[in-house]
């Protein structure tokens, strides 16, 4: 009688195993069964004739075997296809300029600035500040506005140095401050990675923001 080779390749698949080299062995072993399973069907004494019922269950346990072979190459397979998609997704962000809510790479060029006021404002400032959160610039901007663009000098036109830098939109009636939302910027994609069930993106500032914030895209000049 023939004893069963299957259990080392069942345990593997019950395991959840789906690697290349782990379906092969279930595959061999199959195959192997087939061939002792044929030679002692050749062989066998005519006055002991194997067991039907045996015969068919240990054809049956391969035969279920050889299923869950198949069924880990196509889940293999599919990972792969979702893979791919996956990076084709993340690369599609790379090099794309986004609209977001977050510190912007200056790099003494004038910047664009979005914003609204808040509705009851009668007076606005756009608030500037460096990489250490310490405000720089503070400048005086039409209320109705919502589109500004810092131009990144101070009162004596000396430009700001190169850098990382934040801004906002403070929204007054007459001297009382009511709001001071942040402002969104346009930047560089740089990478783009899934973290945490979501897609996250590095800024050419060194800011990484969920892309799910982002409000706006362009192709990148």
């Amino acid at each position: 009688m023939i004893t069963p080779t299957s259990s080392t390749a069942t345990t593997n698949v019950a395991s959840g195993a789906s690697d290349g080299s782990q379906s092969s062995a279930l595959t061999s072993d199959f195959e192997t069964f087939l061939r002792m399973l044929t030679v002692q069907a050749r062989n066998q004494d005519p006055l002991e004739p194997l067991d039907s019922s045996e015969y068919a269950a240990q054809l049956a346990q391969f035969s279920m075997v050889e299923q869950q072979v198949k069924a880990n190459e196509l889940l293999s397979d599919l990972a792969l296809t979702l893979g791919a998609v996956n990076l084709n997704q993340l690369a599609s962000w790379v090099g794309m300029d986004v609209q977001v809510a977050a510190p912007f790479r200056f790099d003494e060029r004038p910047v664009p600035i979005f914003a609204s006021a808040a509705p009851e404002a009668n007076r606005a400032e756009l608030v500037i500040r460096n990489d250490q959160d310490v405000v720089v610039d503070r400048i005086a901007v039409p209320v109705n506005n919502s589109e500004f663009e810092w131009a990144g000098v101070d009162a004596t036109g000396n430009a700001y140095p190169a850098g990382t830098y934040s801004a906002a939109l403070a929204s007054f009636k007459g001297d009382k401050l009511l709001t001071e939302a942040p402002a969104t910027v346009f930047s560089r994609v740089v990478e783009a990675q899934v973290g945490e069930g979501k897609i996250m993106l590095k800024l050419d500032s060194g800011v990484e923001v969920s892309a799910d914030k982002v409000t706006q895209i362009r192709t990148g000049a």
